[in-house]
């Protein structure tokens, strides 16, 4: 059955500084636990605290750069590019240098249970 998404919820962020998430899928919105599609907007100068997932994370940049480190490199993320952080990668994200806007993609669906955040 089709569905027409209208209205994102927003929820709750985690860093140095606060950073917009608007869920359109996933446990909050939609109820949905196979995916989570949420656009994000982050501030320069926003970190978050290190996180080894339980879910695939795909970050598809829209604009500025997401700063990926992960346990062996650091990756800038631009414009028109993705990352995929793999569930089980220690991972940590920021945009130290300008506003940035992204969607983030998770597999299953993003949960604060299972997104395992360090010093929280």
């Amino acid at each position: 059955m089709p569905h027409h998404i209208k209205n994102p919820t927003r929820v709750q962020s985690a860093g140095n500084k606060p950073k917009i998430i608007d869920e359109f899928i996933g446990r909050i919105n939609t109820g949905t636990s196979d995916v989570s599609i949420a656009r994000m907007k982050s501030p320069a100068g926003w970190i978050e605290p290190p996180q080894t997932p339980e879910f695939d994370e795909y970050t598809f940049v829209l604009k500025g750069t997401v700063h990926v480190k992960t346990q062996n490199k650091n990756y800038k993320i631009s414009a028109g590019q993705i990352f995929l952080a793999e569930r089980g990668t220690t991972v940590q994200y920021s945009t130290p240098k300008e506003e940035t806007e992204y969607i983030a993609i998770c597999l299953p669906a993003f949960s604060n249970k299972k997104v395992n955040r360090r010093n929280e």
